[in-house]
């Protein structure tokens, strides 16, 4: 009977989630700030206004659709930083979503710890580790995103490469690019092009380009057209080395990630065996563990397995993680 009503009361709050959820949606949908400036630029083009009132290539971002959460979030110390690592993921993210997400993982999982009538120590660890999953989530994002622009890279400099040969000017190169990848590289071409076409100098589109994608490779690229435009030479010979140097790099970062999987699956079997060895013994005999979260000494215990379970995975990652 209690582990239904547990269960009942759960779906409730749950519903309960998702209906105010869902009525916010709608309401921002219609009436947020979004819609609002949809509907006055509408407005604006449809009654012929100056144009100084009506159109703006004015970049900005939102940190969230809440005018409250918008002012919080502006006042953190590192809102550039966590706003840099939003754009760098690719996805479409506010800083006060990501604050909410962080928060309300944190709340769950404080919930759960009290639930098992865990130690207030584990309560607040678990509420830490669940409140950073988003930030991992954001992180795991931008890795994969990098990845994919570098392993583009060689081909769209092989692009640009003959576009030049084949006689058209630089900018032309990069809009070809853009047009012919696919995202993240391709947009983020295309992106260079329509600030040199709104009159950004080529120099300054290219280092906003290296800044959001913080990439060694793309940097690589960025510093040796400057340096050409400055001092002559054959740019298109030049792509093609970078491009060569690229593959090769990748070529051999693919055999160093080989030789240290066997390294990285040693850490998660390691890091995993005694959460699942005590899954399995809360399972079998809820008992036999109890006293290891009841007693000082059992508590101490704990405590100092985990510290060093963190610090042995962190040595390990420092280990097998090769920079090339």
């Amino acid at each position: 009977m209690d582990y239904l009503y547990f269960v009942f009361a759960t779906l409730i709050f749950v519903a309960v989630v998702l209906l105010i959820e869902g009525l916010y949606v709608a309401w921002n949908a219609s009436k947020g700030p979004e819609a609002q400036r949809l509907a006055k630029r509408v407005q604006a083009m449809s009654a012929g206004l100056d144009e100084k009132e009506a159109v703006s290539i004015t970049k900005k971002q939102m940190a969230s659709a809440s005018p409250v959460l918008q002012r919080l979030m502006a006042v953190l110390p590192h809102g550039a930083r966590l706003e840099r690592l939003l754009a760098q993921s690719g996805k479409q993210w506010t800083l006060g979503g990501f604050g909410a997400a962080s928060l309300a993982a944190a709340l769950l999982a404080w919930a759960a710890a009290a639930w098992f009538a865990l130690p207030f120590p584990l309560q607040l660890a678990a509420a830490a580790a669940a409140m950073s999953l988003p930030f991992q989530v954001l992180l795991r994002a931008r890795n994969k995103r990098l990845q994919r622009i570098e392993t583009q890279l060689p081909d769209a400099l092989d692009l640009m490469g003959r576009a030049l040969r084949a006689g058209h000017a630089f900018p032309t190169a990069l809009k070809m690019v853009g047009d012919e990848m696919k995202d993240p590289l391709g947009g983020e071409f295309a992106t260079v092009f329509d600030e040199v076409n709104f009159g950004v100098a080529m120099g300054d589109a290219l280092m906003s380009m290296a800044n959001r994608v913080d990439s060694t490779d793309l940097r690589y690229f960025v510093v040796a057209v400057l340096i050409q435009r400055e001092t002559g030479g054959n740019l298109s010979e030049l792509l093609d080395n970078i491009s060569k140097i690229i593959r090769d790099r990748l070529k051999l970062l693919g055999q160093v990630r080989v030789l240290s999987a066997e390294g990285k699956m040693s850490a998660w079997v390691l890091g995993l065996l005694p959460f699942g060895a005590a899954g399995m013994i809360q399972l079998t005999n809820p008992k036999f563990l109890h006293v290891l979260f009841t007693d000082p000494a059992g508590q101490k215990m704990v405590g100092f397995a985990l510290f060093m379970m963190i610090l042995g995975f962190f040595f390990m990652r420092k280990i097998i993680k090769i920079r090339v």
